[in-house]
């Protein structure tokens, strides 16, 4: 049992995508055919720019006690999303973002907007994100930020009771954080009145797109106000996202942020199973010395569920989150990944974008990505805040 560590022939990269048989018919989830190791040879070419902030969180015109939380959070010189969006932002202008998670784009945006509501406090917000992992992790961010300064938040997600979330509305507060599917919810049962918020924020709009969101958002969008203060992030730009942008923004400051730096952080490997049983590839790998805390990706929930089933049967420490698993369940399973109780955590895209784990030391495909964006956000999830990650991919 071997895994092939990547080459440096960086040559005819080009055709990625999927080969597809004549009289092909499209399956409700399909399987991807490519070579894997073209996705590895376009990631080792993407280096990462070197960046010169020009400000210092000091230098912005902040809220004194927002700047004492932020300072005591250790940040000193933001990132390169930071130092182009945080001005623009204070200035009251609509900005688009184009930088992946992992970049510093929550605290981007919530920076200005907590500074925003303690210079008025009739100000409110509406963050809607596409995932529920997502949601919760600017909802912890905010926390942070916003600690001592009396900022109120609704989280408003799906997978759990909606009664909490509706009285927690009635409340008036700063932040609204949402899910597309519950915000909607929310609004049918006049819970929730879009024309309220005056600043609001799409993060991850490709990601909402590729989930089927895209006539939700439009909806949504036609019941903002049009006097607002838009923010709209997106890892990547296709026509159908650049639609949305155009109506939703008006004369923005677009900020393009290069974060390929992956392919310094993260040791890229193909594992060829040669016939070997996958399961038992996979459980011999994680016998390994240094496959401490490993997120391992599988394509659907029912083969998830499946492996993490048969991995606790081989004494692996194991957990499992997929969208047929509760709030509380996902959740869960995050917490005892993160507090070091499980060794590895299987999962399907739901937890490849918005993921925010420290020191996870290996990211296995154990079944291949759908396409390019999905593997670069996978393989994100380690070698994060400058620390050394490895991911590999299995091949039959």
């Amino acid at each position: 049992m071997a895994y092939y560590r990547r080459d440096n022939n960086h040559s005819n990269y080009r055709n990625l995508g999927y080969s597809r048989p004549r009289n092909y018919s499209r399956p409700r989830r399909r399987t991807p055919h490519y070579d894997p190791a073209l996705f590895i040879k376009k990631a080792t070419l993407e280096q990462a720019v070197d960046y010169q902030a020009k400000n210092k969180f000091s230098d912005f015109n902040l809220d004194s006690r927002l700047l004492a939380n932020i300072l005591a959070r250790g940040y000193t010189a933001p990132t390169p999303i930071q130092d182009q969006a945080i001005p623009a932002l204070l200035l009251g202008r609509d900005v688009v973002g184009c930088a992946n998670t992992g970049t510093g784009k929550t605290a981007a945006f919530l920076v200005p907007l907590i500074n925003k509501i303690l210079l008025n406090r009739q100000e409110k917000v509406l963050v809607i994100i596409p995932t529920r992992e997502l949601a919760m992790q600017i909802r912890a961010e905010l926390e942070e930020f916003g600690r001592g300064l009396s900022i109120s938040s609704a989280l408003c997600i799906g997978g759990v009771n909606i009664n909490p979330q509706i009285r927690a509305l009635a409340n008036q507060p700063d932040f609204v954080i949402g899910t597309v599917g519950r915000l909607k919810d929310l609004s049918r049962r006049h819970q929730l009145s879009f024309s309220d918020y005056h600043s609001i924020v799409l993060d991850e709009v490709d990601r909402m797109l590729d989930m089927g969101f895209v006539c939700d958002i439009r909806q949504i969008i036609s019941k903002l106000p049009q006097d607002r203060h838009s923010l709209f992030f997106s890892a990547t730009m296709p026509e159908k996202v650049n639609q949305i942008m155009r109506d939703f923004l008006h004369d923005p400051v677009s900020i393009k942020i290069k974060t390929q730096s992956f392919s310094a952080n993260v040791d890229q490997d193909i594992f060829k199973l040669n016939g070997q049983n996958k399961v038992e590839a996979l459980s011999n790998l994680l016998q390994g010395r240094n496959f401490q805390k490993v997120l391992v990706f599988g394509r659907t929930k029912r083969g998830a569920e499946q492996l993490s089933i048969a991995l606790r049967k081989k004494g692996v420490e194991v957990a499992v989150i997929h969208g047929n698993k509760s709030q509380s369940q996902r959740q869960r399973a995050i917490e005892m990944f993160k507090e070091d109780r499980v060794q590895v955590l299987v999962a399907t895209d739901v937890a490849s974008r918005g993921l925010d784990i420290n020191d996870i030391t290996h990211v296995i495909n154990y079944d291949l990505p759908e396409n390019y964006d999905d593997y670069i956000h996978r393989i994100g999830r380690t070698g994060r805040a400058n620390k050394k990650g490895s991911a590999i991919t299995f091949i039959d």
